[in-house]
């Protein structure tokens, strides 16, 4: 089987999309919505979701599984909500916005190593390097050059999104809440986008496969100790872009009605589903970029210096590994959510260009000095 999806690429490419997707992206999203709920119940000392249960007929069993079952009867309600749709809105649009809003981070994904190349012929022997494999499976769907420049470009597309549910509902509260969102995420893209910049100068490529590997298993060579403004300034910048809170002012209800108010069943359901995706997306991206991506700490090709394990075994564990830090990074955006109020308008506006912007820029010069002492040295 691996033999047949070395010698067929695309065949290999559509079974990690639909394993990187429906695998892991979709279930951790599903689960994510729950553990917003639950997560928050906990810092304000109350119960949370704990109500929705199945129950097997017959037998007389009951789950409640902690209130894990509540994100499934939320599919279910969204999936069979009437679809009510405003008689002067723009339908073309109108049905195109959810769209734009989704595919974007969906198609992003691609670009994210979620593990070692597999060594095809040797999975049960123990390698010590990839050199002899004469064919292996990268654990990325697609391998770009110019990797994170094709995630820029494609996540600056979800503006459309939102700009147009505001534009085409025929609603003046819709429409502000769409400009509103639009500002707010051109304004963070440019600091992320200049966040990054150090980090571009230090592996000196955009490949993120590349990013991994150039920080090796070793923590203190991971971009989080070389570029740690860097990695304070995209993780924010990226927050406030996801508008998430507390920079979720485009649907900050006691000020201003969000851009998807006009939206029900599942069309809302994809606005709403589309900015958990962003969180681990999000949570992707840091990680390969900062923290080593599918790297674990003193684990080589051939295993552990006091336990050597074979090749499949070492796979799997830097893959497993890999989604142990998407977890962690998602963990982290929803305690930021529940710990910090939200932010006004103008502190929002005044935080993106007059103090991550030039701190930004700041962090391009000190690391491009610092490359080019290196370099000379």
């Amino acid at each position: 089987m691996l033999e047949f999806l070395a010698d067929h690429s695309a065949i290999a490419a559509l079974l990690k999309v639909f394993f990187l997707l429906m695998a892991f992206v979709m279930p951790l999203a599903s689960l994510s919505t729950w553990a917003e709920r639950r997560q928050s119940a906990m810092m304000q000392d109350r119960l949370g979701p704990n109500r929705a249960e199945i129950t097997i007929p017959g037998l007389g069993w009951t789950l409640r599984l902690w209130g894990i079952t509540h994100f499934v009867a939320d599919a279910l309600k969204m999936a069979f909500k009437e679809d009510l749709v405003p008689s002067k809105v723009d339908r073309v649009l109108y049905g195109i916005a959810p769209i734009m809003a989704i595919a974007p981070v969906l198609i992003t994904f691609a670009i994210v190593p979620f593990g070692s190349d597999l060594c095809v012929g040797k999975m049960t022997e123990i390698i010590t390097s990839l050199e002899g494999c004469r064919r292996t499976i990268p654990l990325q769907v697609v391998r770009l050059d110019i990797g994170m420049l094709f995630y820029f470009a494609l996540a600056s597309l979800a503006v459309y999104g939102t700009t147009l549910a505001g534009w085409s509902s025929y609603n003046k509260w819709s429409l502000l809440g769409g400009l509103r969102a639009s500002s707010q995420m051109m304004s963070y893209e440019v600091t992320m986008g200049l966040s990054l910049m150090g980090a571009f100068l230090y592996y000196g490529t955009l490949e993120p496969n590349a990013m991994v590997l150039a920080q090796g298993d070793n923590p203190l060579n991971w971009g989080l100790f070389y570029q740690p403004l860097g990695f304070i300034l995209f993780l924010t910048a990226a927050i406030a872009e996801t508008k998430r809170a507390p920079f979720d002012l485009p649907e900050g209800e006691p000020e201003l009605i969000g851009y998807f108010v006009e939206y029900s069943g599942m069309r809302f359901g994809i606005f709403f589903l589309a900015e958990f995706i962003e969180t681990i997306f999000l949570a992707a991206i840091v990680t390969t970029v900062f923290l080593g991506g599918w790297h674990v700490p003193g684990l080589h090709e051939d295993g552990f210096s006091f336990l050597k394990l074979p090749h499949i075994a070492v796979v799997l564990l830097r893959s497993a590994v890999w989604g142990g830090k998407i977890l962690f990074l998602c963990w982290l955006q929803l305690l930021i959510r529940w710990t910090l109020p939200r932010f006004r308008p103008d502190q929002l506006m005044r935080m993106g260009w007059k103090q991550l912007l030039p701190l930004s820029l700041l962090n391009i010069v000190l690391t491009a000095a610092w490359v080019l002492w290196r370099s000379a040295h």
